[in-house]
C-alpha cells in the first residue's frame, strides 16, 4: 500500500493528468488525459447543476449531431460519484415544464431502477435478465464498418468519456442486434471509457437495447441518423452503399428463467437497502469514501466534519478492470476539489488492507464490491444511502414492472 499526495487543483485538468500518470499511469489502458467536456468535482458539479435548464429536454433529449440540437443534461457524471444524489437533482426541476419535467424525473427512476437490480443480483446483472441472445462470438471495435455516425460515437466516447444516450443506443444495437456479436466485450468498451460508468447502469442499458431486458431489440438504422443527426449521413463515404439502410433483422431471443429479477424476502430486501437511520457503534477516527459517493452531500462526509477524509484507489480491481486514464483524471479532479475543504488521505493498494483496523465512518453504498470489504473492516458508523426510492421486496424483471409499483415519488431532501 502507498500514500499518495493530495492530487492538484482540480480545475487543472494538465495538472491533474500529469498526477495520474505519476501514481496510476500502470493501472491505465491508456495514456491518461482530462476529459475535454467535463470537470470532476463539487464545485463543478453544482455549477453544472445549477446552469440546467429542463426546459426543452423532452424533444431534445435523444437528439445527437451537432451538439447544439442536444438537450441532454450532462449530469451523469456527478450523479454517478455521488456528487449530486438523485433526490437533489429531482428537486433541482421541480419548477419546470410538465412535460420536461416528468420526462427528465423517469430517466431518473431509471438510474434508480438501476441501482435496485445491480444491489440485488450484483455481477449477475452481466447474465441475460429475460431473454438470451444467440451470439457469433465476433466482435471488435476495429471491426465496425467506417460510418461517420460510428466514428462519431467512437471517438467522442474515447475523448471526452461521454455520449448522449440515443448515440449509446446506436453503438449498442449495431455491435448486438445487426451484428449478433457479444454484448458483454461491448459494454466492457463502454464502462472502460465513460466517465458515468457503472455496472449497473451501463448493463442495464446494453441489456435493454439487444432486447434481453424486454424481449424487444432497438433496430438502429440510417432512419436514426437522418433524424436525430441531420446532415451527418452527407459527411460519410458510405452513404451511397449505406450498411445499415434498413433496420437490422434481430436474432431470436430464447426466454430464460427470470429466477434473479424475481421477488425477495423482505429480509433480504432491508438488507440491500441499508440502514434507515444512522447505526453508530463506536467512535469513527476517519471517514472512508469511494467513488461511488465522493462529493459534499455524502452522508457520513457530512454528519463528521472534523474527521479526515480517506479514499482508496484500488489497485487490485483497477489493475483487472484497466479503465481509460481520464476516467480515474475525473476521479482525482474530485479528489482535488474535497481536499479544499476537508482534510483528506488518498492511498493506492488493497482498501481493506489500507483500512484494517481504523473505526471508520461511511455511507451505506449500494454495490457489492462495497457489502464485502466492509463486512471486512471495522464500521463504527454506517449511515443510510440517499435512496430515490426505497428498495422493497418485488419483482425486478422489467423497469416498468417496477415503476407500476411506485405510488408516488417523495424523495428525501438532501442535505448540503
Amino acid at each position: 500500500m502507498i500514500r499518495l499526495p493530495s492530487p492538484p487543483a482540480p480545475a487543472d485538468g494538465d495538472a491533474a493528468a500529469q498526477w495520474v500518470r505519476s501514481h496510476l499511469g500502470d493501472l491505465c489502458c491508456d495514456t491518461a488525459t482530462a476529459s475535454p467536456a467535463f470537470v470532476g468535482g463539487q464545485a463543478a458539479a453544482d455549477r453544472a447543476l445549477s446552469e440546467f435548464d429542463v426546459r426543452g429536454y423532452a424533444a431534445g433529449r435523444n437528439e445527437v449531431w451537432p451538439a447544439t440540437r442536444r438537450a441532454a443534461s450532462k449530469l451523469s457524471p456527478y450523479i454517478r460519484h455521488g456528487l449530486l444524489p438523485l433526490p437533489l437533482v429531482w428537486e433541482h426541476v421541480e419548477s419546470g415544464p410538465g412535460r420536461d419535467v416528468d420526462k427528465f424525473r423517469e430517466e431518473l427512476l431509471w438510474q434508480e431502477y438501476a441501482r435496485h437490480l445491480y444491489a440485488r443480483v450484483g455481477a449477475g446483472n452481466a447474465r441475460p435478465l429475460r431473454y438470451e441472445p444467440q451470439s457469433t462470438g465476433v466482435e471488435s471495435v476495429s471491426d465496425l464498418p467506417d460510418m461517420a455516425c460510428l466514428r462519431m460515437v467512437t471517438a467522442e466516447l474515447e475523448s471526452d468519456g461521454w455520449l448522449v444516450n440515443q448515440a449509446r443506443m446506436w453503438f449498442a444495437s449495431h455491435w448486438t442486434v445487426r451484428n449478433g456479436w457479444d454484448w458483454r466485450r461491448g459494454e466492457d468498451y463502454f464502462f472502460r471509457h465513460l466517465l458515468d460508468g457503472s455496472r449497473a447502469a451501463n448493463r442495464l442499458g446494453w441489456q435493454w437495447t439487444a432486447g434481453m431486458a424486454t424481449g424487444r431489440p432497438y433496430g438502429f438504422s440510417q432512419y436514426q441518423v437522418r433524424t436525430r443527426a441531420p446532415g451527418l449521413c452527407s459527411t460519410c463515404q458510405l452513404q451511397s452503399r449505406c450498411p445499415i439502410g434498413s433496420r437490422p433483422e434481430p436474432a431470436p431471443l430464447d426466454p430464460v428463467p427470470e429466477v434473479i429479477v424475481g421477488p425477495v424476502s423482505d429480509e433480504h430486501a432491508m438488507a440491500i437497502a441499508g440502514p434507515h437511520r444512522t447505526i453508530s457503534t463506536t467512535t469513527p477516527e476517519a471517514v472512508w469514501v469511494t467513488a461511488e459517493s465522493i462529493g459534499a452531500a455524502d452522508p457520513a462526509v457530512l454528519a463528521n466534519p472534523a474527521l479526515p477524509v480517506v479514499f482508496v484507489f484500488d489497485e487490485p480491481m483497477l489493475r483487472r478492470l484497466r479503465l481509460s486514464g481520464k476516467r480515474l483524471v475525473f476521479l482525482a479532479q474530485c479528489l482535488a476539489d474535497l481536499a479544499t475543504w476537508r482534510d483528506l488521505e488518498v492511498w493506492r493498494g488493497d482498501p481493506v488492507e489500507v483500512l484494517a483496523g481504523r473505526a471508520l465512518a461511511a455511507t451505506h453504498t449500494p454495490v457489492p464490491g462495497w457489502r464485502r470489504r466492509s463486512a471486512r473492516l471495522l464500521l463504527a458508523q454506517v449511515h443510510p444511502w440517499p435512496w430515490l426510492v426505497t428498495p422493497d421486496s418485488g419483482s425486478l424483471a422489467s423497469f416498468s414492472t417496477w415503476r407500476r409499483r411506485l405510488q408516488t415519488v417523495q424523495p428525501r431532501r438532501a442535505r448540503r
